[in-house]
């Protein structure tokens, strides 16, 4: 059976994306998933699936108990970072699909100012299960913090294809000239290739404004049967591909054949083709941006280019408003805010609907949004509007 077309995102929702948030990360986790559940026009009785996302989310019976939910059919754990928001559309997808339940909330919050209190990154990385092979190889020659485990991987980039900086600086600009014109975005400031160049270094090639934001926020979506959508608020916006990926073994990334190799060139051709469409057909694209050199990367495995192609794919304004193949249209993590990615399928559903503002990509019917997580888990989305 195939999961082309059989499900909907039908609401999305979103809090104020800040630094210093006073409410707790299930706090925010719940203000957002409200927000999604009037957005598609249902009742929290009416969701009986549930996917909360990351290690400070609530459980499927903190959801029973304060929506009242009385019948609860489906719920998950997706332990896989930043591609987990991608990955549960797919396990999302599967459940109505089935017929196991007829409306699951994919559901995020964060409240990383509270954590950050005494906690420094790499503690944080060293209490999540999934990242043991940091402790047992990376973290020895110094490297905890994602930027110092990532940066390898650029740099290989780099060397093996000449990936150059003004390139990363591409990402970064584009994703802050976007994030200027939504109005629930945490840098709005504008930047220039040589605010980019000049900002401070983090892990060699990583510079400050290579980086994802730390924010506190929530986001949520609902995904619903794509027969019951029809009745709902908005127009459909189908998941039309879905798909996973995970990286080469072993899970250390010093220790890859190949240290650039992703989980998204084994996800893409699989969504791609349950979707019948190739990345020549996107109309938009939100791509997640961990780091600006991930973007890149991504581009690369998803086949809007060929490997080592990914600098001069992303040069020349390609990723503006006004290019070729506007990406990550809200800002993305490292201007909008980092709430896993969640995000990113918030803004494509809001592009699809044709509901995104002054950021709206002119007759956007095609998009593709992509997580990214840990040791280089990938997943991808493709959707369609009716």
């Amino acid at each position: 059976m195939s999961l082309a077309n059989r499900s909907c995102v039908t609401g999305i929702g979103e809090t104020a994306y800040t630094r210093g948030a006073t409410a707790t990360a299930f706090e925010l986790q719940i203000e957002a998933s409200k927000k999604a559940i009037v957005d598609a026009g249902l009742t929290p009785k009416d969701i009986d699936g549930v996917i909360p996302i990351g290690i400070v989310s609530g459980t499927a019976d903190d959801f029973i108990e304060n929506f009242g939910i009385p019948d609860l059919r489906f719920s998950a754990v997706v332990p896989h970072g930043g591609a987990s928001p991608a990955m549960a559309l797919q396990a999302a997808a599967m459940a109505v699909a089935s017929g196991a339940c007829g409306h699951v909330l994919i559901t995020f919050g964060r409240n990383i100012s509270a954590m950050a209190h005494g906690n420094k990154a790499g503690a944080r990385i060293h209490n999540m299960p999934q990242f043991h092979y940091v402790t047992e190889f990376e973290h020895p020659m110094g490297a905890s913090a994602p930027a110092q485990l990532y940066a390898p991987m650029a740099r290989r980039h780099m060397e093996l294809y000449g990936t150059t900086v003004e390139q990363f600086g591409e990402v970064a600009v584009a994703c802050r000239e976007h994030a200027i014109l939504n109005g629930n975005a945490v840098m709005r400031k504008p930047i220039t290739l040589e605010d980019h160049r000049n900002s401070r270094m983090i892990a060699d090639p990583f510079r400050l404004l290579d980086c994802s934001l730390e924010s506190d926020g929530g986001a949520a979506v609902v995904v619903s049967a794509a027969e019951r959508a029809a009745d709902l608020r908005h127009r459909r916006v189908f998941i039309a591909g879905v798909a996973a990926g995970h990286p080469d073994s072993p899970g250390s990334i010093t220790q890859r054949p190949d240290i650039t190799s992703l989980g998204l060139a084994k996800a893409a051709p699989r969504a791609f083709r349950m979707a019948g469409v190739t990345p020549a057909d996107i109309d938009v694209a939100e791509v997640y941006d961990c780091f600006t050199y991930a973007v890149i990367r991504q581009f690369e495995d998803m086949g809007f280019c060929a490997k080592g192609e990914g600098g001069p794919f992303v040069s020349g304004g390609r990723l503006r408003l006004t290019g070729a193949l506007p990406t990550n249209t809200h800002g993305g993590l490292l201007s909008q805010a980092h709430v896993w990615g969640l995000n990113h399928i918030v803004e494509l559903v809001r592009q699809l609907r044709g509901d995104a503002g002054a950021a709206q990509v002119a007759g956007a019917e095609l998009g593709v949004v992509t997580g990214y997580g840990d040791m280089g888990d990938g997943a991808l989305a493709i959707m369609r509007r009716e």
